[in-house]
């Protein structure tokens, strides 16, 4: 059998390949950014044609950084930013329009008028999401509705939709296959994800012909296998998720109630919740995790909008530190925040507030208040709004989380891990390999084809690198709770002036 697994991660700013061998060890990776256009406020769009040409360039790379070929390779994962839409033409291979961005803006209005039009309770029922330009089938709409002759090809059956992972698999499969996973599927507006399946009525509201819209597969089975050229020898396409959906998988989160959170520009909290969805009562999102075999597995997912933001904001915008990695050492220079409270909105406040008109606000200062303690103050924050976060979600599962296993830039941050594990009063699992969402699509494609045996071979591959037990005076913490609490209260409320 081939030595290794290939992953493609594609995301919001760059591609990525990574090279797996079969101990889960990474042998190989490359790595290269792609352009963002913002041709008006709050429009944020993506080449089709760029990613795709970049993300066979590292892929390319990485496999001859090792002198391998896709002989190699048992099999290729991919994750893939989520909600990113492309619309291409199915005659010519070319895209009739830029991607149009998961951060993208311009359909708020639209959402605005699905939810006067009382669609919201139906689309919540049915997706287990909000109406929010954030997902995908709001922007299919407008490329239909602004690019000249697109609404007249889909119906004729000459437009393909699909988000960043059918795009790829469309382009690199030699059976030019159009395919998603039900972990892609769910962030459309479009998948019923009680039924499984793309549902008319939605299609309907939002006005997309059913005849441009990929195939659901599961999220681990043989889809396609990519041109021989490409690669140096045909491979097996045989694992997609989501990139959160991913993570979740490759944190071995495996178990209802398990959950993880990335720390990245934001922060993404899963919850594993088993075989049945919870549609949540406390503002969170209901999403399908994964299907392998006949069993789908969903999940609860909140996002928090501002985490490694707030640093590079500390940085660039007050310059109170040159470089990120500073950040530790001064909010480490002081023992507390001496009553200092910072809620970054800056973003508006994400789950379980939903707030977009809120805005950032620092509280509680004085003419004692150092550059030291709205460091440590910036910090706090970020294990708070998770605070918030975790705390709805036991609530929507009934469950209490025992432990929150973590990755992403800052999970490295030791003084915001201990915080962390100290508010949430629960214990804290970082990993060995962080590169967890890259991880979860090589697991899910290599299950498919019998590179690893079972989800329990891989399980023994997941390892912590360190692991932080609550260490406080309840006293103590109960008081920065309340203040944390008073402050966004307070922000609500200016914002709502």
């Amino acid at each position: 059998m081939s030595k290794y697994i290939v992953s493609i991660d594609q995301g919001t700013t760059s591609c990525r390949s990574i090279i797996f061998n079969k101990k889960g060890q990474i042998v190989s990776e490359a790595q290269q950014e792609f352009t963002q256009y913002f041709p008006k406020s709050g429009w944020v769009e993506h080449d089709p044609l760029e990613i795709l040409n970049v993300q066979i360039a590292v892929t390319q790379k990485a496999l001859a950084l090792k002198g391998l070929h896709g002989t190699d390779i048992a099999a290729m994962g991919i994750t893939n930013q989520r909600e990113t839409v492309v619309v291409w033409d199915k005659n010519t291979g070319k895209p009739i329009y830029n991607a149009i961005v998961w951060q993208d803006k311009r359909t708020a209005n639209y959402c605005d008028a699905l939810k006067s039009a009382g669609h919201e309770a139906l689309i919540r029922e049915k997706t287990g999401l909000v109406i929010d330009a954030y997902f995908s089938g709001t922007k299919v709409n407008w490329i239909l509705n602004e690019v000249e002759g697109a609404k007249e090809k889909a119906k004729a059956g000459d437009l393909l939709f699909g988000t960043m992972d059918s795009w790829l698999v469309w382009n690199i499969s030699e059976e030019k296959k159009h395919i998603t996973d039900v972990s892609n599927a769910s962030r459309t507006l479009l998948f019923n994800i009680q039924s499984m399946e793309w549902d008319k009525q939605l299609l309907d509201i939002f006005d997309v012909p059913k005849n441009m819209l990929p195939q659901v597969a599961a999220s681990s089975e043989v889809y396609a296998h990519t041109s021989e050229a490409l690669f140096k020898g045909s491979i097996p396409i045989s694992g997609i998720a989501g990139d959160q959906q991913a993570a979740l998988f490759g944190q071995m989160c495996t178990q209802a109630g398990m959950v993880k959170n990335t720390y990245g520009t934001g922060c993404f909290m899963l919850m594993n919740i088993g075989d049945k969805p919870i549609i949540s009562k406390n503002k969170l999102l209901t999403t399908v995790a994964w299907k392998i075999g006949n069993k789908t597995t969903y999940a609860l997912e909140g996002s928090i909008f501002m985490a490694g933001a707030i640093v590079q904001w500390l940085r660039d915008g007050l310059k109170i530190i040159d470089s990120a990695g500073e950040i530790s050492a001064l909010a480490g220079s002081v023992p507390d925040t001496d009553g200092v409270c910072f809620v970054p909105a800056f973003a508006g406040l994400g789950a379980p507030y939903w707030n977009m008109q809120a805005k950032g606000s620092l509280f509680g200062m004085s003419r004692g208040t150092t550059d030291a303690h709205i460091a440590r103050a910036a910090l706090e924050s970020i294990a708070m709004q998770t605070m918030d976060v975790l705390k709805a979600m036991e609530a929507d599962a009934k469950i209490r989380v025992r432990e929150l296993r973590v990755d992403g830039g800052a999970a490295i941050n030791e003084l915001l891990m201990k915080f962390q594990a100290d508010v949430l009063q629960t214990n804290i699992l970082r990993p060995k390999i962080t590169e967890t969402t890259a991880m979860g699509a090589a697991f899910l494609a290599g299950l498919a084809v019998g590179f690893w045996e079972s989800e329990k071979e891989i399980q023994s591959m997941w390892a912590i690198d360190k692991k932080y037990k609550p260490n406080v005076d309840w006293a103590e913490r109960d008081t920065k709770i309340k203040a944390w609490q008073r402050a966004v209260k307070a922000t609500e409320f200016w914002a709502a002036d």
